[in-house]
């Protein structure tokens, strides 16, 4: 329903316009035919028609003006009251002998474009109607040289040619455009509803995992007590004891992993200043992963603030830890604001074997095995959460600062100066929290 909606509203408009071309050729026409053509037409009452014409175009422009929708029966009627007026003028001016007669066909043409089959069968019947009474019945060409008649059909006939061609081409090529358009944009959004929903999918089953983890947590941690208390006493159990430390690092690293995400489902999206944000950030992912040799290039744009710094952290972790993956020794960060300042760029390289080429088609579209073990789900999820913040991510070889490598490039709108207030707490950032 929508879809028509739309692309109605856009045929009211080419409509006013087309009228309005009408008018005046039709002013234009009878004044050339009455003063260098020699017919002597009924001026009074062709005027009349044409001044109810523009009266009618002047309230069609008032309904455009309203920017309110428009059903196909008011488009009926529009076509309709062109047909009525174009059979009142030839009726005054010879009827079917008028050269001009074959109008009716650019009129029908654009009713087949923009109106249901029945309601241009019913236009259709009306046009034919008049042809008929107009062959019966009309008010017959009055020439001051009678014998030039055939000339002026001729003529008529090469002007009536050239103006239907151009009317129909012209807005038959804007309805085909307007309707790729909308095609586009209806499978854009198809794409992203198709994207949305695996993303809720697996944000669903990302919550169902982290629920059900959390008991044998609690079990591996009351073990790992039991084992600590045991290797004070037990000199067997001493040289484990290096062991147990990292064993209880990591598992706080889960813990606090899952406590971060109950707080980031129900917390609000938050705005920060980049700068500050992005420090704070980068110290954590390198506790994280403290073996990884990490290095965050250049200063950050300070000033400038984002709307979703939890979103965006997410999205950073996820690159990072594939950069990570793939080449511990060399990984950098650089936070930029990209031409003309209205987005901040965040460049994430690695030194690793780089993107295969059989992978380069899939990655964010759907969850794909990687050569480093991993199942894709995060950089989908990644994908999908910078779609939703109104960015977006471009991987690409790293080969313009290395001979390897790997290039991961967000892209996401600032949210202004750090004066700017507080942030916005969307419902789609939001979302992205929880699903990620």
């Amino acid at each position: 329903m929508h879809r028509i909606t739309v692309t109605g509203r856009v045929n009211l408009g080419h409509l006013f316009w087309l009228r309005s071309l009408a008018i005046i050729g039709q002013l234009v026409t009878i004044a050339v035919v009455q003063i260098f053509v020699g017919v002597h037409l009924p001026l009074p009452a062709m005027l009349l028609v044409i001044s109810l014409e523009v009266a009618f175009n002047a309230l069609t422009w008032w309904r455009v003006s309203r920017q309110r929708p428009e059903s196909n029966l008011e488009l009926f009627g529009q076509l309709w009251v062109d047909l009525g007026s174009l059979s009142a003028l030839l009726f005054l001016s010879g009827g079917t002998t008028n050269p001009f007669v074959s109008l009716y066909l650019p009129s029908l043409a654009i009713a087949a474009a923009v109106l249901p089959w029945h309601l241009m069968l019913w236009l259709a019947a009306f046009a034919v109607a008049c042809y008929a009474v107009l062959g019966f019945d009309s008010v017959p060409l009055n020439l001051d040289n009678p014998a030039n008649l055939f000339d002026y059909y001729r003529a008529g006939m090469w002007v009536n040619f050239t103006v239907s061609v151009g009317l129909i081409a012209w807005f038959v090529a804007r309805m085909s455009r307007a309707l790729r358009q909308r095609d586009a944009a209806l499978g854009d959004a198809q794409q992203r509803l198709l994207r949305d929903e695996r993303a809720v999918a697996l944000g669903v089953q990302a919550a169902t995992v982290a629920h059900e983890i959390g008991t044998p947590l609690s079990t591996i941690a009351m073990l790992s007590e039991e084992l600590r208390d045991a290797a004070r006493t037990d000199k067997g159990l001493a040289p484990y004891t290096a062991d147990l430390d990292l064993l209880e690092q990591q598992m706080t690293l889960c813990t606090s992993a899952l406590a971060r995400l109950r707080s980031r489902a129900s917390a609000p999206a938050s705005r920060q200043p980049v700068g500050e944000w992005l420090e704070s950030f980068a110290q954590q992912w390198r506790l994280r992963h403290p073996h990884v040799k990490f290095e965050q290039l250049g200063t950050p744009p300070a000033e400038m603030n984002l709307d979703d710094t939890v979103a965006v952290s997410q999205i950073l972790t996820i690159l990072l830890d594939n950069a990570a993956r793939a080449s511990p020794d060399h990984v950098t960060l650089a936070a930029t604001l990209s031409l003309p300042g209205d987005r901040i760029q965040f460049e994430v390289c690695d030194a690793g074997p780089g993107i295969p080429a059989s992978l380069r088609g899939s990655l964010g579209s759907m969850p794909v095995d990687s050569t480093q073990g991993g199942h894709g789900v995060g950089l989908y999820l990644a994908f999908s959460a910078a779609a939703r913040l109104g960015g977006s991510i471009e991987l690409t070889d790293a080969r313009e600062t290395r001979p390897r490598g790997t290039r991961a490039v967000l892209r996401l709108p600032v949210a202004g100066r750090q004066s700017s207030g507080a942030g916005r707490t969307g419902t789609a950032s939001s979302n992205t929290e929880k699903q990620a």
